[in-house]
């Protein structure tokens, strides 16, 4: 599974997180109070799909130059 789950603390609903220790680009997708975290492939896209203001997928197209 790509998209990693964050926890959001309950009583203040803010996240953190450590951009320091992820070296690889990023990025982070909040709908719904849920938060959900994914690296971005080096080579291609990465597409967030919504519908009726709510994230409905991620999709992931990628390739490689040569």
């Amino acid at each position: 599974m790509r998209l990693k789950e964050i926890k959001i603390n309950p009583r203040s609903m803010q996240l953190n997180i450590d951009i320091i220790g992820n070296k690889e680009p990023f990025a982070i997708v909040v709908c719904d109070g849920k938060a959900r975290m994914t690296k971005l492939p080096e080579f291609g896209e990465t597409i967030i799909v919504t519908h009726q203001g709510k994230v409905k997928r991620v999709k992931w197209d990628e390739g490689e130059e040569f």
